[in-house]
């Protein structure tokens, strides 16, 4: 393991307790420079996860609270007149930071939540024509609660597709509910340390990007992406931007677990939550009772490396 990525672990686990995997894969998707979407019932941490991540890593995190009533100017910002100037003068939305917590993303309205698409995908904004670069590293971390919730709404497919993995933290284990409610009056947030730095995680970026790919891993995960586009269950596979982050995130595994090249074991260890929300299943599939997870488990099954 990195130890120095571990140390980032271990702070955010101050504050959510026993959920390490969630935690490592969360800063995999960070390190390789994606998006994360964070999906579950309210109240199981995934804002303390994002906030207590953006403490640790040093990053500069605004959270929005995503409601009806929230406009794209409120995230991208504006242009405004100045009469003491005489001219129009840009005002910064909340998403100018390093790390922008969406909270309960699908609570809010289709035109507010299509402000984030040029955001997540180019990292800049444009306002009245002008395009305005936003802060290195940026990284969106979202939480949506789950779809049927009250005041929830369905995110688009082309919102879902920029998420580089979507996560469910699920309810804790006995034991960590325990140190939960033992430490339900500590002092929360201020618990967590920073240990990393914004300068020091672009350098990390920099060498998950450089890792050693071979021939054989990159012929794996096509075969296992046009495997998703034959299966009959499935309705929508995997586009060419969902192969190449599951490649982005097993790269940042390696990093994360010490390693110098990929191997099939990182990316079998994340391909669910990559591929989970980009797979649309068949009506008859949906009806049967069956699960994006359970077929992309079959998948790998059948597909081996060579």
């Amino acid at each position: 393991m990195n130890t120095e990525l571990e140390r980032v672990v271990s702070e955010v686990a101050k504050v959510v307790k026993g959920k390490d995997r969630v935690i490592r894969k969360v800063l995999a998707a960070v390190l390789a420079g994606g998006h994360v979407l964070l999906e579950d019932i309210p109240g199981v941490g995934k804002t303390t996860l994002a906030m207590a991540l953006g403490r640790a890593m040093e990053l500069e995190y605004r959270r929005m609270q995503f409601t009806p009533d929230v406009l794209p100017s409120d995230i991208v910002g504006f242009t405004m007149y100045n009469s003491g100037t005489g001219q129009f003068e840009y005002k910064r939305g909340a998403v100018f930071c390093n790390l922008f917590l969406a909270d309960e993303l699908n609570r809010t309205s289709s035109k507010t939540q299509s402000a984030l698409l040029e955001v997540m995908e180019e990292n800049r904004v444009t306002v009245d024509g002008v395009s305005h670069a936003l802060p290195t590293p940026f990284t969106v971390i979202a939480t949506e609660n789950p779809f049927g919730s009250s005041g929830t709404q369905r995110l688009p497919e082309s919102q879902l597709d920029r998420f580089l993995i979507c996560l469910q933290m699920g309810y804790p284990s006995h034991e960590a509910a325990i140190d939960i409610l033992k430490n339900s009056a500590g002092a929360g947030l201020e618990q967590v340390q920073g240990v990393l730095g914004r300068e020091r995680l672009l350098e990390l970026r920099r060498q998950a990007e450089c890792l050693h790919v071979e021939d054989r891993i990159y012929e794996y995960v096509l075969r296992l992406t046009e495997a998703t586009r034959q299966d009959p269950r499935i309705a929508l596979g995997v586009s060419p931007r969902g192969g190449i982050a599951l490649l982005k995130m097993a790269r940042a595994m390696a990093l994360l677990r010490g390693g110098d090249y990929v191997i099939p074991e990182y990316v079998l260890s994340v391909i669910d939550d990559v591929w989970r929300h980009r797979l649309h299943l068949q009506a008859r599939a949906r009806a049967e009772g069956m699960d994006v997870s359970d077929i992309i488990m079959e998948l790998t099954e059948r597909i081996r490396a060579v």
